[in-house]
Parts: C-alpha cells; structure tokens; sequence
C-alpha cells in the first residue's frame, strides 16, 4: 500500500511506460544497480547479469488494485525508481501550492527541472538558461522565456563515470541494459504539465533524434523540444522559435504530416 502521491506517480508512469513504447520504464531500477548509479559504487556490469536483470524490467507488470490501493508487481525482483518522474511531479504540486495560498509570481528550481509560476513580479517572462551539454555548468547555448511552464532538461553530462576510456551515462535503456549512446547530447522539454516534462525528456533522450522528433510531432499540443545532437546541433520545436534567444545557429523541427 502506498501514499496517493505515489501512487499517482506509478500510475502516471505507467501511463509514460505505454505511450512511449517502453522508452520511459521506471522498472529499470535493478538494471541501474548493478551499474552503481544508486550507491556511486560503479561498475560495468557482465552481459550475463544483465540478461538476468532484463526480465525484471517492464513497467507493463505493475499493477494497482483500487479497492486495496496497493500496488504489485508481476515479477518477483522488480524494483521502481520514481527519479526520471518525481521532481516534475514535485514542481508541479508546487505549483499548485503556490497559486493555492495566492502566490503569482514564482520560479522552482529542483535541479535540471524548472517551473515557472506566473511571470516575473515586473510582468516579463522568467528566463530560464538552457546549458551547453558540451560546456561547464555555467556555459549556455541560449535562454528560454516561459510563463506558467515547466523546462526539464535531461543530459548525460551531470553523472556518468568513466572506465577503459569509455564514459557510461546514468540514463540506462530499459531495452538493451545499457547506457543510452544515441545521438543526443540533451533535450529539454518545455510543458504545462512538469510531470510530463520529466518523463518526455528522458524517453526522448532515449529514442534518439528521428524518433524523438516524430514523437514531438504526434504530441506536439501537449509539450515542445529544444534538442542538442552529438554533431552541436541545436534543433528547436517550430512552437518555441519567438521565445527562445541565443547566438547559435537554430535548426527548425516543423510540425509536418505523419
């Protein structure tokens, strides 16, 4: 039995698990053990290890009974880990906090996550710093304006660890059991909903550039993308060009037809 925010939070995740084709899997938890990211013990696991843990990791096996309000799981050894999803979750209640006790005017800030309440006391849009996942933690390739939205960011540059001159990032594909190694450097989602905002960046991170763009385009009412690939490209969703600044040269991800 767990607490509702939790089990909304499940719920919610599960509901991410089916919509992006398994992309998004807070299953994976027991996979991200054995390569060390929970205890900063890292290592690399053996094929073998992770052969053994790959079964444990689907999302589809949780399960939640409404009478009892618990939550189980299909498969003995699973294992949640709520990181990729709580603290959009986390900002965005806080948002509702805010606007319960008449604040107007404020900005979250819960690491790699942002969410803006309202505007800026002034009236102007909160800016928020998009980071060069190539630069240091001060280095940005331009500024976002939003009101009332969310900007999560999800990159492998804030905690990998490095061994035989190979660098493993913390994002594991639920897939393969591996360090995601596709051709993003980081995405940024921009969203009303934080929830989601957290949960998109990872799953996009995850598919890739051409799938995450094609995933933009079938949602692209619900969040928007600002998307560095690993040749430095920076590719922005057509929605956010009037609110984003910056000195880089921009490549357009249009809305299209699928």
């Amino acid at each position: 039995k767990v607490s509702e925010d939790t089990m909304k939070l499940i719920l919610r995740s599960r509901e991410l698990y089916e919509d992006t084709d398994g992309a998004f899997d807070i299953t994976v938890y027991p996979v991200m053990e054995a390569w060390g990211f929970p205890t900063q013990n890292f290592q690399v696991p053996s094929q073998n290890t992770l052969d053994q843990l790959l079964p444990l990791t689907d999302a589809g096996n949780i399960s939640y009974d409404k009478e009892t309000k618990k939550i189980s799981f299909g498969v003995e050894g699973m294992k949640i880990d709520l990181g990729g999803i709580a603290k959009g979750y986390t900002g965005q209640k806080l948002a509702e906090l805010f606007q319960e006790y008449g604040v107007s005017s404020a900005l979250v800030s819960l690491g790699g996550n942002i969410q803006a309440i309202g505007t800026k006391p002034d009236g102007s849009s909160w800016k928020v710093g998009i980071r060069d996942p190539k630069g240091g933690q001060q280095d940005y390739i331009g500024v976002l304006f939003v009101e009332n939205q969310a900007v999560v960011t999800s990159g492998g540059y804030e905690r990998y660890f490095e061994e035989d001159g190979k660098t493993y990032i913390h994002i594991i594909n639920p897939r393969t059991g591996y360090p995601a190694d596709g051709d993003l450097l980081s995405v940024t989602i921009v969203s009303k909903d934080g929830t989601l905002a957290d949960g998109m960046s990872t799953a996009l991170y995850i598919m890739g550039y051409e799938k995450a763009c094609q995933f933009w385009r079938q949602h692209r009412e619900e969040f928007n993308v600002i998307l560095v690939t690993d040749d430095g490209k920076i590719h922005i969703s057509e929605n956010l060009k009037e609110n984003f600044q910056t000195e880089c040269d921009l490549e357009m991800i249009e809305s299209g037809s699928e």
